[in-house]
């Protein structure tokens, strides 16, 4: 009989073809290569309702909350890539057991994944520990992670918040500003965190929290605008506990937030977004100054370290126009951040940070400072308020319910007012090269910070010894350098600084990668040298997505075949009503025949898939752009769908970044903001087994401050069979 690894008791959540949902009690079981589940408890031979095979190909989609007769779930959707249309849907009426069965069945998913064979040939990976006997720490969201999920860097599961998708991902208006607090406790930069930290100071301590200050220089800030502020508290409360709270519906909120006067739900968007109206409760000389309200839209998510994100920013909607005797105001940024620190005295204790970015109109804001300082602090207060509430409850046994998701109405003048309820996303605008790390994004957070400060001071040492210590024979850098006058694309090459809508090469050394000594210690060192020559980028547009870019007539790939050199060609294909493709065509003399990038080459696409990675960096833009983007390594193929054309001379990458709800969430984030941005990307081959390190780098790229408008439409062969 087969090892059984998790089962029992969930609900088989579905709809039925007339458009009615249905929830049905059922037994589920967790094998190796098998989730099934049955009307009742499997005995002898028992056969399943239905089943599913788990492989390397499985993903798990987070879909939410969703609400049926009065119940709200949390609902998970577990099928293949190569088919969707075969799934199950289960869910539960508790968070944590259904994050249980995620993390489970994403144990599987990777087991299956690190023992597959590409090419005949069995390549051992170090070894991990499984993750789920060692606290709650990992890497979706998108958000995820997201935006969810980071691959095996900093963490002992490998890459478990790679395979998940949450919901329609946030909404493209919607910054993840918690994706730098996240990376501030990760150890994998030390130089992030440094320069995160300098772009806050301490205001002041009020109410026993610590209230800060973006310091970062922007070019224009309406003078009602205030400057980001963030307040960071403890509470003695589970982060479940504390999320129940912050999405209640009931009349609790109004003994901990004195900021919101009512509000409503516009539009339920999906389980993990609502668009919500609300009217604030300020009480800055109420008599001269008109009451404020808000249209905004709300995204949250669970990360697989236990922490939530609930983020937030206003947007307009045809239900919910200016309301007549108010002043709407506007949300530029904002949300809280629920993070679990270490039990103290045998009780939970979780971080939270509520940060705000507002616009509060009006000619009082814009000429009376302390108007908009006051009612910002007033808000903020609201994290003193949650850890009030829990430190003057009673215990509490019972373990934290999905919260209600029933409409907010103002039931009566000022008593009954419900608040905020779920929010998130909006048109899906194309999501972003970085944050298919997020969304999906899984923060790998430290309860303290010695683990950290040792890890640092190790990593200084090593960086040190390492970049003495000469590259393996196994991937030789070549001795002749590639003549890169024959090379074109549409995007110009500028290596000076501060130019406008083109590319240069980026300094490996921006990087850091694994260590020779990275299955010992798991240290890392600067990248250096690149194994390949960025020659040319190519940036087009279409009305429909752009695949085997090879085919154009004239590519630098075509141009390097030509000339007898091989190329490696990343296709980043970015969806919207306009389809944009950025290309990257890396060129060398040859591939090193036995090392990691020729296995990489002609290896199969769960190899591939496997070991593909990209690290983002945003060294110039808003911070809430850097933020949301972070610096955390990606595997590609884990997060997105790609799919590799392996011609004579070149392999092809296409990047599909809409495939995935996280990342095509995210992107819309950049593409909103590219021309003011400045971003660097780096393609490695992952190295896990101790002779394929230390990682190198296939290339890396730096685009600055790139405009839509110099896209061009390509001309592409038709393909041949």
């Amino acid at each position: 009989m087969s090892k059984v690894i998790y089962e029992g008791w969930m609900v088989r959540y579905g709809r039925r073809k007339i458009g009615r949902s249905f929830i049905h009690r059922r037994y589920f079981v967790l094998e190796p290569r098998l989730l099934a589940y049955y009307k009742k408890k499997p005995q002898d031979n028992r056969v399943p309702i239905k089943t599913l095979l788990i492989d390397g190909n499985c993903r798990v989609e987070d879909r939410g909350l969703k609400a049926h007769h009065g119940h709200t779930l949390y609902v998970l959707s577990v099928y293949n890539k190569k088919d969707k249309y075969n799934r199950i849907t289960m869910a539960a009426f508790n968070i944590q057991e259904v994050f249980i069965w995620k993390e489970k069945i994403e144990f599987v998913i990777d087991q299956h994944q690190e023992s597959q064979v590409p090419n005949g040939n069995k390549y051992v990976s170090f070894e991990y520990k499984s993750g789920m006997d060692n606290g709650r720490n990992a890497s979706s969201s998108d958000c995820e992670s997201q935006f969810s999920a980071q691959e095996d860097e900093d963490d002992n599961r490998p890459h478990l918040l790679r395979r998940t998708t949450m919901g329609n991902g946030p909404p493209a208006s919607v910054f993840d500003w918690t994706q730098e607090f996240d990376s501030e406790l990760t150890n994998q930069n030390a130089n992030n965190q440094v320069f995160s930290r300098k772009h806050w100071r301490l205001l002041q301590c009020q109410n026993g929290l610590r209230i800060f200050e973006e310091l970062l220089e922007v070019d224009y800030l309406p003078r009602s605008c205030s400057r980001a502020m963030k307040a960071v508290g403890v509470v003695e409360a589970s982060c479940e506990e504390v999320f129940e709270l912050i999405m209640s519906m009931d009349a609790t909120r109004f003994d901990w937030d004195c900021s919101f006067q009512y509000g409503s739900i516009v539009e339920e968007v999906d389980g993990h977004t609502a668009i919500l109206h609300h009217v604030l409760q300020l009480d800055w000389f109420p008599i001269f100054v008109w009451p404020r309200d808000l249209c905004y839209v709300r995204y949250w998510r669970r990360n697989d370290d236990g922490s939530y994100v609930v983020l937030f920013r206003s947007r307009e909607h045809e239900n919910c126009g200016p309301r007549p005797g108010f002043v709407r105001a506007h949300i530029e940024s904002g949300g809280f951040n629920i993070s679990p620190l270490k039990p103290r005295n045998g009780k939970h204790r979780t971080q939270v940070q509520h940060l705000m970015q507002i616009d509060l109109k009006g000619w009082g804001a814009g000429y009376v400072s302390s108007f908009q300082q006051h009612c910002l602090l007033q808000m903020l207060n609201s994290v003193a308020g949650l850890r009030e509430w829990f430190s003057q409850t009673d215990e509490r046994s019972a373990p934290p319910r999905i919260p209600a998701m029933d409409n907010m109405a103002r039931a009566s003048a000022l008593s009954k007012k419900n608040v905020k309820l779920q929010e998130s996303s909006v048109h899906p605008t194309p999501p972003s090269f970085n944050q298919i790390n997020a969304a999906s994004q899984n923060s790998g957070r430290r309860d303290g910070h010695s683990e950290q400060i040792s890890e640092e001071e190790q990593e200084a040492s090593q960086t040190k010894h390492e970049n003495n210590v000469k590259r393996t024979g196994s991937e030789e850098e070549p001795v002749n350098q590639i003549d890169l006058s024959c090379f074109s694309g549409n995007l110009r090459r500028d290596d000076r600084d501060n130019t406008r809508d083109c590319w240069r090469m980026s300094d490996g050394n921006n990087f850091r990668v694994r260590s020779k000594h990275f299955c010992f210690d798991k240290s890392k060192v600067h990248a250096g040298k690149h194994l390949l020559d960025l020659v040319a980028v190519d940036w087009f547009k279409d009305t429909k997505r752009m695949d085997h870019v090879v085919r154009r007539q004239g590519c630098a790939a075509q141009v390097a075949s030509e000339n007898g050199l091989f190329s490696v060609v990343f296709n980043l294909q970015v969806p919207a009503s306009t389809h944009y493709s950025m290309v990257f065509y890396f060129v060398t003399r040859e591939i090193v025949p036995g090392s990691l990038l020729q296995r990489f080459v002609d290896g199969d696409d769960e190899f591939r898939n496997s070991r593909l990675k990209l690290i983002p960096s945003v060294p110039k833009g808003s911070w809430i752009v850097r933020q949301s983007v972070g610096s955390t390594p990606c595997l590609l193929g884990k997060a997105v769908d790609c799919n590799y054309i392996r011609g004579p001379n070149y392999l092809e990458v296409d990047v599909d970044i809409g495939s995935s709800t996280v990342a095509k969430g995210v992107l819309g984030l950049v593409i909103g903001v590219i021309t003011s941005l400045v971003v660097d990307m780096a393609f490695l081959v992952q190295a896990n087994a101790t002779e394929e390190l230390p990682e190198r780098l296939i290339g890396a790229v730096r685009v600055s401050h790139i405009e839509l408008s110099s896209a061009i439409v390509p001309k592409l062969d038709p393909e041949t069979s």
